[in-house]
């Protein structure tokens, strides 16, 4: 109520400050506005009424919305070359921090190296809906980077504040089950990203059982749009495969007897946010919410994807990375292109006497350019302090998990006592803490030549994690 108070009280100051501006209602034809909207940015930067700069940037959010895709790339790239810092006001400070090179001089020169655009933002964001319209923003201007590199300064200063707007201490922990609104249910099915929701039915099934959990982290200036979610399966044991977690016919286990938490969805939300990260906090505050409702609880682990596998192989044997392979070996691998092909057990046995030793050195040897692990989700939970406990066989059947990991899937173990020492050592050293069972899967199968050179790999997209 008091967020739709003080959303409600900025519609009315926006409307006053119309009023005084004397902006008419926004019907000016579209390419109209488009060329007039970088010259708003300058009245914006100039204005000091409270009233009339909330106006003022209503009315250029509402003209940001109805321009066309070339009306928003040239707004882009105004900002991008119109807005960057005052250079006049920038040497100036260079010159006086070079004479003195004081705290007082270096915080002048600090807040001059600014680009004018990161206050036009903050104006932006006083608008009602001003931080959705900037966040959608975003995640248009994402969709350009590739062929206009020029915009990636834009990129830059839009992450730069989103970090600071989105701090942890702005996120509410809320947890949702089946008495959540509707809104925000229906929301949850669109976004779950990692194991596709089927509708209400199957939606019921993930949250409102008792030995289930799902928690969102939301923002107060995005009214019921859950920014990230985490799904949560309750069990005694670690679980290897999660089709037996999502099946509708299964038997929910007794909260008493449940000594694992296992988070085998996390799904972020704001394509716009890519970046700004929420997955760390999140999993360490939901940690603390179980174990205060659920002191028992001794096991705290994820069931992962692994999304980058196949792409991984199939670049290593177009590298010729794996021409030492027989010739059965080969053709194993050639037949992972059948769906089908989990239903033969004599195949899927001898697939996995070659597969499970690649997969650990996909995890445990394979590096990007950065020295970190090609896979994705492993630079995530590693980088959070977990440690890769086990990779499960045949863990996601789906067309998705076939086709991504050859249904591979990960048990990432979040050992409460360790988890700033692992993160430390990856952090630092770049080390990949790993069970002694993953290790072992080192010795076995054959043996390979990776690709010298480190290969293209996926990067975390702001979907799943």
């Amino acid at each position: 109520m008091n967020t739709a108070f003080l959303s409600e009280l900025m519609n009315t100051i926006a409307d006053r400050g119309r009023s005084l501006l004397g902006l008419p209602a926004p019907s000016i034809d579209p390419v109209m506005r488009a060329a007039g909207l970088a010259e708003l940015c300058e009245r914006l930067l100039s204005g000091r009424g409270e009233a009339s700069g909330t106006a003022l940037a209503r009315e250029m959010l509402d003209i940001l919305a109805s321009l066309d895709d070339a009306g928003r790339l040239s707004f882009y790239a105004a900002l991008a070359l119109r807005f960057g810092p005052d250079e006049d006001a920038l040497v100036r400070a260079v010159q006086a921090w070079s004479a003195d090179p004081g705290e007082d001089n270096a915080g002048r020169l600090h807040y001059a190296s600014e680009p004018r655009r990161q206050e036009i933002f903050r104006r932006l964001n006083r608008a009602p809906g001003g931080t959705a319209a900037l966040v959608a923003m975003r995640a248009d201007l994402l969709t350009r980077l590739r062929t206009h590199p020029e915009l990636k300064s834009l990129d830059r200063d839009l992450v730069h504040l989103f970090n600071s707007w989105f701090n942890r201490g702005f996120l509410v922990l809320r947890r949702i089950d089946w008495s959540s609104p509707a809104l925000i249910l229906e929301k949850i099915i669109r976004y779950e990203a990692v194991h596709q929701i089927n509708g209400w039915d199957d939606l019921r099934n993930r949250i409102d059982p008792p030995d289930r959990r799902c928690y969102a982290f939301f923002h107060p200036a995005l009214l019921d749009e859950p920014l990230i979610f985490v799904e949560i399966a309750l069990s005694q044991t670690i679980p290897a495969a999660v089709q037996p977690l999502l099946a509708q016919d299964r038997k929910p286990g007794s909260l008493s007897e449940a000594r694992t938490a296992a988070f085998y969805s996390i799904s972020n939300c704001q394509q716009g946010l890519a970046g700004v990260s929420f997955g760390n906090f999140l999993i360490k505050q939901v940690v603390e919410e179980l174990r205060r409702e659920l002191p028992a609880l001794e096991t705290f682990v994820t069931l992962s994807p692994v999304p980058g596998f196949m792409g991984w192989l199939r670049a290593q044997e177009k590298a010729g990375a794996l021409d030492s392979l027989s010739m059965e070996e080969g053709q194993i691998l050639e037949s992972l292109d059948d769906p089908d092909w989990p239903q033969d057990q004599d195949f899927s046995a001898r697939a996995r006497v070659l597969l499970e030793p690649l997969a650990a050195r996909y995890f445990l040897e394979a590096r990007n350019g950065a020295n970190k692990p090609v896979d994705p989700v492993a630079r995530f939970h590693l980088g959070n302090g977990a440690g890769l406990e086990r990779i499960n066989w045949l863990g996601d059947i789906s067309e998705k998990g076939l086709a991504e990991s050859a249904g591979l899937m990960v048990n990432y173990l979040y050992d409460l006592s360790r988890i700033e020492e692992n993160h430390e050592a990856f952090a630092n050293q770049n080390e990949i803490v790993a069970s002694s069972a993953v290790r072992k899967m080192l010795k076995t199968g054959a043996r390979v030549r990776l690709a010298p050179a480190p290969l293209k790999t996926m990067p975390l997209e702001n979907k799943a994690i």
